[in-house]
């Protein structure tokens, strides 16, 4: 894959995700404890043997390029033209922010042009999913292509405003494209789907950049990959579909944009089942991220009702049950639960500090936020609002770093009261 690029683009707002994006772009959301969202396209990246990659940022990037810089650049030899790197918006066309998902790549053209990569990938850097992308290469190459696009079968119901449609030949050659159709048009031999872009190209470099430039002096364009530049060259050149060929290893297909609070809280609670459907343990297609130099995660005390554990949850390094209660959540590092909290059903980021006796319910809560003792979360909806928090339509609970929630010192008093220093650390 040495002749190919693969340009990851991951300078999304999420407004949807407010308030988890109030600080960070959507792909530096963390997920599943361990990881953050854009680990999934770059581990995919890296287990294709694309080793070229450039990431483009926009909106509140800080988070996400420390995140890459800390836990990703130690893969990649740059003395072998290996690399991960984080772009942020160059202004060299124009004085413009990125207009449109193809305008983010025209601006970098001059960028890309360095790596004379005859292949270009073109990825969303905000989707969970396994997928060995070399596949899609060479079938790229084998068909002779302009442009790949991978297809996801979904229901007609699911696609309707949401997805790119096609229709698709027999020989797999994009025949219509339709961007976010109010009435998709299904696959004739399975009317219930529709075969739905993931938002994955394969170009022809050389090929990417005329269009691209094209699109950029086009009048009234989007400048959108989905709106404007793929519609413009069905019907002139060679566009081919490629089937999602999933590396989850699971019966059905995984791949989930978890661009609302409550599919990204569905999805990250599907890890706890006894059978999830995305598989994060498989040594095959490992998942990579940055892992802080924190010790093994503890677990103390074993009185009848005081007793410190976790029961089908996630609990990640450096994290202390102290006394309390853990069902069915994730624990990012560095979390503490004292003595008598409960914590059911519920994501706790990095650093989370749950109170003595404090009760935590189907709640989401964001990076370094500490509830003082007592304090309940999920068990009254209007109370939550009316304290500023974010409540789902489903009924979840989100608790942003900056919604007023007093921070307590990490002080043996504050952390836990009663207890003596040498008992919880």
């Amino acid at each position: 894959m040495k002749d190919t690029l693969a340009v990851v683009l991951a300078g999304g707002k999420g407004s949807r995700l407010e308030p988890l994006t109030r600080d960070r772009a959507k792909p530096a959301v963390p997920f599943g404890g361990a990881y953050r969202i854009i680990d999934f396209s770059l581990s995919n990246c890296l287990n294709s043997g694309i080793r070229r990659i450039l990431l483009l940022t926009q909106y509140k990037a800080a988070s996400l390029s420390r995140h890459v810089h800390r836990g990703w650049q130690h893969f990649f030899c740059r003395e072998l033209n290996e690399f991960v790197d984080v772009v942020p918006p160059q202004q060299r066309i124009d004085e413009h922010w990125y207009r449109g998902t193809a305008d983010a790549v025209y601006q970098n053209i001059y960028t890309m042009e360095k790596e004379h990569a005859e292949y270009t990938v073109i990825l969303a850097g905000d989707h969970i999913y396994k997928m060995n992308y070399r596949k899609m290469v060479e079938s790229h190459v084998a068909n002779r292509a302009d442009l790949t696009i991978g297809v996801l079968r979904v229901p007609v119901d699911e696609a309707r405003h949401r997805f790119g449609v096609m229709e698709i030949d027999a020989q797999e050659r994009v025949v219509n494209f339709e961007e976010k159709p109010a009435e998709p048009k299904p696959i004739p031999s399975d009317p219930r789907n529709c075969c739905a872009s993931m938002g994955i190209y394969v170009f022809s470099t050389r090929f990417l950049f005329e269009q691209l430039c094209q699109d950029a002096t086009r009048p009234g364009s989007t400048h959108d990959f989905g709106n404007d530049l793929i519609p413009s060259i069905i019907n002139t050149h060679r566009v081919f579909a490629h089937p999602f060929l999933d590396e989850n290893r699971k019966q059905s297909a995984y791949w989930r944009d978890v661009g609302t609070l409550d599919a990204y809280y569905e999805a990250n609670m599907d890890l706890v089942a006894v059978d999830p459907l995305l598989n994060i343990y498989d040594n095959q297609w490992p998942l990579r991220t940055f892992l802080p130099n924190y010790p093994p995660p503890k677990f103390v005390f074993a009185a009848e009702d005081r007793r410190g554990y976790a029961m089908d949850s996630i609990v990640c390094m450096g994290s202390i049950i102290s006394g309390g209660q853990v069902r069915r959540s994730i624990l990012g590092s560095d979390t503490r639960v004292n003595s008598y909290a409960k914590v059911e059903e519920s994501i706790l980021f990095e650093g989370v500090n749950i109170g003595r006796r404090a009760k935590v319910r189907r709640a989401i809560i964001d990076k370094g936020v500490c509830l003082p003792p007592e304090f309940e979360v999920g068990y009254d909806h209007e109370l939550d609002r009316r304290r500023g928090f974010t409540v789902t339509e489903t009924g979840v609970t989100v608790i942003a770093k900056t919604d007023g929630i007093e921070h307590l010192e990490d002080s043996e008093e504050q952390i836990d009261a009663a207890e003596p220093v040498s008992e919880w650390v």
